[in-house]
């Protein structure tokens, strides 16, 4: 059976070998130690580092596929192991589009997506000047390795600006500023694409923002209004565009805003792009026939991408997040029986981390059954369960009392 070398060892990756086991393929995973994530469930575990290049050939040799669960291996080491012959899927030509928010927004405007203006910040008077042109309305990025709010920031007057920039720079932080948006909210549109060109694409999903990390995903979008189904459309058909234009395999995630423009009327923005499965698609684990995991294993093997049907009426995945205060003394079992004992229905994914503010350490998927329409309301009550769920994961209370 085939083998797939995972480069990296977080949550992602763990998943990956929990549907991989169910192909029956075999992971081999690059981890940084044993007690990671994905090693603590994976059996051909190999330690060492993404940033070495000796060790990313050591484990890449003899795989039918190497992929990823991040997307900051460097792509020098990816182009020699392409020369040497060995299917790194997605590519790095590819792959830059996600290391670099900068090359990122170039290639989208290139294809016609729509992006807010932007610069590249070399100078302070780089940055000066974009706060004049947008009249104050600047969102200021690291053009690289940012996330879940990381790397982002809003600067409140023209000198705090100047300020930030300058020492962002002389940290030796690639920068780049574009237009704040008036945000109505996130959506996430999916897709899954082979070498071949085969495309499967799953329902666009709202994602709910809490401290600039995805707490919610609510499959599918809700549509209020007939401006919200056009644009879920468009999101739909835009993420397949941006994956045959830039050549994506496995997994991509197309991060959007929802906004609006002068006319009033619902509008999107492309914000990020994600080479991998994506937090916005762990839903699909219980929401519809083929997993985000099992079609990325799939597609970077150009192997028959499976359906992505629906087989609930909605699906809300709730981020499991480390609290702010220390980790609760329930054991973490009984803190799952007791979800159990309210909400039976209640799928619980845990990822085998500690507790840490503000982490990533589960994730809980409750689910409309067919059959039941999705009404406003039925959504709404499925979200408040949801996050009732996974706030008594975190922090052992019932915060409705």
């Amino acid at each position: 059976m085939p083998l797939v070398t995972v480069i990296g060892d977080g949550q992602l990756a763990r998943m990956m070998q929990q549907a991989g086991i169910e192909l029956g393929l075999t992971v081999r995973l690059l981890a940084g130690s044993t007690g990671a994530s994905a090693a603590q469930a994976t059996a051909d575990v190999w330690l060492g580092e993404y940033t070495d290049e000796g060790v990313v050939r050591e484990v890449s040799a003899g795989a039918d596929a190497v992929t990823f669960d991040h997307e900051h291996v460097p792509n020098d080491y990816l182009e020699g192991l392409i020369a040497d012959g060995v299917n790194v899927q997605p590519q790095p030509s590819a792959l830059i589009n996600a290391q670099d928010k900068l090359v990122m927004r170039r290639r989208m405007r290139e294809i016609g997506a729509p992006v807010p203006p932007f610069l590249a910040v070399e100078t302070v008077e780089d940055a000066t000047g974009f706060w004049d042109a947008t009249d104050g309305a600047v969102c200021l990025k690291a053009r690289r390795g940012g996330y879940d709010g990381k790397g982002v920031w809003f600067p409140e007057s023209r000198e705090d600006l100047a300020t930030l920039v300058e020492d962002l720079l002389a940290e030796g932080v690639p920068l780049m500023a574009e237009k704040k948006v008036h945000l109505v909210r996130e959506l996430s549109a999916m897709v899954a694409r082979t070498p071949s060109g085969e495309v499967a694409s799953w329902p666009v999903v709202e994602s709910v923002q809490a401290n600039g990390i995805c707490y919610l995903a609510v499959s599918p979008a809700p549509a209020e209004s007939e401006g919200q189904r056009r644009v879920i459309d468009q999101a739909h058909e835009l993420a397949r565009q941006v994956a045959a234009e830039l050549g994506v395999t496995g997994v991509l995630a197309v991060e959007l805003f929802e906004t609006v423009d002068e006319a009033g009327q619902p509008e999107i923005i492309v914000n990020e792009l994600a080479m991998r499965p994506h937090n916005t698609g762990h839903w699909t684990q219980d929401g519809c026939v083929t997993s985000q995991f099992e079609q990325h294993l799939r597609a970077v093997l150009d192997r028959p991408l499976g359906s992505t049907a629906a087989l609930t009426a909605a699906t809300v995945m709730a981020n499991v997040l480390g609290d702010d205060t220390a980790d609760p003394g329930m054991p973490m079992s009984q803190r799952m029986d007791e979800v159990w004992r309210r909400y039976p229905e209640a799928k619980i994914h845990l990822y085998g981390k500690d507790w840490r503010p503000r982490r990533k350490i589960g994730h809980v998927n409750m689910s409309l059954p067919l059959g039941r329409e999705a009404t406003a309301e039925a959504v709404e009550a499925l979200r408040r369960d949801a996050r009732l769920a996974s706030d008594f994961l975190v922090t052992a209370r019932w915060t409705d009392a």
